[in-house]
């Protein structure tokens, strides 16, 4: 039975229409629903789907998988993958970070992130029989050490969370159990959509392309390029116009949403700071999704950080943050938010690292402190966006000093580990991916910006700014006009956070 087709706008079926063509040389039908063996040699296909915010890419890329489940590809999601038949197709959909790819999986799409496509799990053999039973692939084991009782819970966890990690963490398994390593994948998949794409660099593209003959990029072009970037521009500029598709309809929650009419305004090029500022202001006048607040709530710092442009006045309302909530000096609350800053481990423990990362602990991940570990050292941690969130790791927590060129201050330490920074604040650039039910801009520094005149890639930075800014909202934008904190009306908790059944441990005994 033939498949009915998707009813899209005019620019969003020239891109279905264009992937399908790429598509369909690769043996892949998308209108017939069908498959044919992958060819060994088929390599070479990158397609760029482009458009701003609300554009309907999200919408393009969910309905493509659906069609592409539909006509028995399967999805890949990067924690264990079982036995491959060579005549199967497969399509691994990826984001650069943990949130973002959370944000594609509350809107049903397994997302996963390009870090978990790039190194795979090594499984214990005894514990790899109970992910081929829950994958369908194996009957019911027997294993020495989990009971019935256990093996039940699994069970329940995978039909919940479709996750062999967290089904087997949900049979009390830590993930040293179970993962005995990890390795980079020396196999080739197939199909790979990546979103975010404004986010990768040159080789972080170059990495992909090795592994996926076709790779479909849907990126913002009006988001900020990559910091590591040549000459400020992003990996889809270089393809030829042939293999992009510009989408200009907006679909995105089209009746009057304030916040995209004013992302989309930036697009004027007479329109300044102070005139876009009233823009906001006559906005916010009129619908309570566009606040004009006067100060910083330090209450959503909490979970959803203040984005801001300089480094200067992200560790000031951090120590603003910390002081409203009368965090000692010397140690962290439960409840204060982290921003992993990367992995301080020598080489000669690469292991560990992979560990690390394949749990979610990359460079941008944001985390909240849950309290210390079992272990010196060891903090608990709920890493926003994982699949399975709770881990215990060894951590190295670093409080950035205001005074210029001062060592900042370390609470507490592991002698390796996980590097944190404090999340209550975080930079427009680091924000990228991530979206928030509500989200303070600090207006001063789009300003300064605005004053200094610096343009980039053809558009004042100030506008670029603002535009990634703003649509880090999901429901209501807080564009805070003046350099205050307000008390938090309530302490700092764990209480939102998602129960762990058994946090994995992370780096163990040799951290």
């Amino acid at each position: 039975m033939l498949r009915s087709a998707p009813v899209f706008s005019d620019d969003q079926a020239e891109a279905w229409d264009a992937i399908a063509a790429s598509l369909g040389t690769a043996g892949v039908d998308l209108v017939q629903a069908t498959t044919t063996p992958p060819a060994e040699c088929d390599t070479g296909r990158v397609l760029a789907v482009l458009g701003k915010a609300g554009s309907g890419k999200t919408m393009l890329l969910a309905s493509l998988h659906e069609t592409l489940k539909e006509a028995g590809v399967r999805v890949v999601s990067g924690d264990w993958e079982g036995r491959r038949r060579k005549d199967q197709r497969t399509l691994a959909i990826l984001a650069p970070t943990n949130k973002a790819a959370s944000v594609l999986r509350a809107r049903g799409v397994p997302a996963t992130t390009i870090h978990r496509i790039l190194y795979t799990p090594v499984y214990d053999p005894e514990y790899e029989k109970v992910a081929e039973w829950l994958a369908g692939e194996g009957d019911r084991p027997a294993i020495e050490g989990l009971s019935d009782t256990a093996l039940d819970r699994a069970w329940a966890s995978y039909q919940a969370h479709n996750s062999v990690p967290a089904a087997l963490a949900a049979a009390g398994l830590r993930g040293s159990d179970f993962i005995t390593g990890w390795k980079r994948r020396d196999d080739p998949l197939d199909i790979g959509f990546v979103d975010e794409s404004s986010m990768l660099d040159a080789r972080q593209l170059e990495d992909l392309q090795e592994i996926f003959p076709t790779l479909v990029l849907f990126g913002d072009p009006a988001q900020l390029p990559p910091v590591k970037s040549e000459g400020g521009g992003m990996v889809f500029d270089g393809l030829p116009q042939a293999r992009k598709r510009d989408l200009h309809r907006i679909h995105r929650q089209t009746a009057d949403n304030p916040i995209l009419d004013l992302a989309h305004a930036l697009a004027d090029p007479m329109l300044d700071f102070y005139g876009f500022e009233r823009m906001v202001e006559e906005i916010a006048a009129r619908d309570d999704r566009v606040v004009m607040a006067q100060r910083v709530e330090s209450d959503l710092m909490a979970r959803s950080p203040v984005l801001v442009w300089r480094n200067a006045t992200r560790i000031r309302l951090i120590h603003a943050f910390r002081a409203a909530h009368g965090a000692p000096g010397d140690s962290l609350l439960p409840g204060e938010p982290l921003i992993c800053d990367g992995i301080e481990l020598p080489l000669k423990h690469r292991k560990k690292r992979l560990d690390l990362e394949a749990r979610g602990l990359i460079k941008g991940a944001q985390v909240i402190y849950k309290g210390p570990g079992r272990k010196p050292g060891f903090s608990r941690l709920h890493v926003i966006g994982a699949e399975d969130p709770q881990v215990s790791a060894a951590s190295i927590v670093k409080i950035e000093s205001q005074v210029a060129d001062e060592e900042p201050f370390i609470p507490f330490a592991a002698r390796m580990g996980a590097t944190f920074l404090h999340g209550a604040a975080v930079t427009i650039h680091k924000a990228q991916g991530s979206q928030w039910p509500a989200v303070q801009v600090f207006a001063p520094d789009i300003e300064v910006a605005s004053r200094m005149g610096r343009v980039e890639a053809g558009q004042p930075l100030w506008k670029r700014l603002a535009y990634v800014a703003i649509t880090r909202a999901e429901e209501r934008l807080h564009w805070v006009v003046r350099n205050r904190l307000a008390r938090p009306e309530a302490p700092l908790t764990t209480d939102d956070l998602e129960a762990p059944s058994t946090p994995l441990e992370l780096d163990g005994e040799t951290l």
